[in-house]
Parts: structure tokens; C-alpha cells; sequence
């Protein structure tokens, strides 16, 4: 075999993880005998690699996070001023809206919002330095400390996301939506907070 070349099983793994995270996008609810069939394996296929439906959640939803904190890390990477690196970081996450989106529909079943809070410390743990550089220089005001502020961004996603899933956002508004309405909250103008999330997602 040559060397790098995924086998048959690491091929059959990836390929159940990318049929499984498009059915529960669809239906939260569905079955390992439903990602079986989409998938075109047998249910046993399935079990060997995942023992268990939570089994097979936990590494969609651990690949999701590790998708969500690559995409904050790139879009706010070069950015010196805190406002833009927060509205960069939210643009990044909404192209991988699909990984995040899954987080979502998964958050009030198999896995516990406390689940996916934990899992997205070190995001939140970035998020929090950087809003706490921005309160410093007199960038972003607000009641809040920053590790509180964090929080408050992280659910104000989440509530754009399910506003996006229950039809009450377009998609494609959604990113930019959502870069603007975080930065608002951080106490930056909404003319200004408008006008750079404009040019970043020009």
C-alpha cells in the first residue's frame, strides 16, 4: 500500500462521518440504520466504526468544534485591531456553516449545550483575550467583563444559527448578520461596525 493512502476502513469511516452529518443536519432524530442506508453500507459497517449513535455524535461534534476553532483562528489572523478580528473570526466560522449548524440542531439532544460549551473553551478562552484587548483600548464598551461578554457572543450565535435553521434568516445574510450584530453588542457604532464588516466580506 502506498504510504499515505487511506485505506478501505479510514475511507468508509470519513465517508459515514460526511453522510451522517448531512442526514442529522436534515433530521436531528435520524437512526443508525438511516445513516447506514445513505451511506450505502450495512448497519454493522456502521457499529464497527461508531459503537453507539452517541459514539458517532461525539466525533461529529468534536469535528465540528475543531472545524469552528480553525476558522475563528484564520479569520482573525493578521488583524491588529480587536473589532476587526472579532468580526473576521465570526465571517470565518459562517463559511463552515454546515460544522457549526450541526452543534445546533445536536445542542438540546444527544449532546448537552454543557457538552458543547466545554468543548468550545479554548474558542471562547481566545475570544475572551481579545475582548478584553478591545475594552482596554477603549475599542469595545461595555457593562460586561469580558469573559461574560464572550459568553453572550457565543449564544447570540447560536440564536442566529437557529434563527437560520426555523427560516427566519437567509443564509446567506447570515454571516455578515451575525459579524455585525456581535460587534454592536461589544459596544461598537452600527455605522461603524456596518462599514467594516462590509469591507471584510466585500
Amino acid at each position: 500500500m502506498t504510504t499515505g493512502t487511506p485505506s478501505r476502513a479510514d475511507t468508509n469511516r470519513r465517508r459515514i462521518l460526511d453522510v451522517a452529518l448531512a442526514e442529522l443536519l436534515r433530521d436531528p432524530d435520524a437512526s443508525m440504520d438511516q445513516i447506514a442506508r445513505a451511506a450505502g453500507v450495512v448497519r454493522r459497517t456502521v457499529y464497527g466504526h461508531f459503537p453507539s449513535r452517541e459514539a458517532l455524535i461525539g466525533t461529529l461534534v468534536d469535528g465540528a468544534v475543531e472545524a469552528v476553532a480553525a476558522a475563528h483562528a484564520a479569520g482573525r489572523e493578521g488583524a491588529a485591531d480587536p473589532a476587526e478580528a472579532v468580526a473576521g473570526s465570526v465571517l470565518a466560522v459562517w463559511e463552515i456553516a454546515d460544522r457549526y449548524r450541526i452543534l445546533v440542531a445536536l445542542a438540546q439532544r444527544s449532546v448537552t449545550m454543557q457538552g458543547i460549551r466545554e468543548r468550545l473553551t479554548p474558542v471562547r478562552t481566545t475570544c475572551t483575550e481579545l475582548l478584553q484587548r478591545g475594552l482596554d483600548d477603549g475599542v469595545f464598551v461595555s457593562a460586561l467583563p469580558a469573559p461574560a461578554l464572550a459568553y453572550v457572543h457565543e449564544q447570540m450565535l447560536f440564536a442566529v444559527m437557529e434563527a437560520v435553521n426555523d427560516g427566519l434568516l437567509a443564509p446567506e445574510e447570515a454571516g455578515r448578520s451575525a459579524a455585525v450584530t456581535v460587534l454592536i453588542a461589544a459596544g461598537v457604532p452600527a455605522s461603524r461596525a456596518t462599514e467594516l464588516v462590509a469591507k471584510l466580506d466585500g
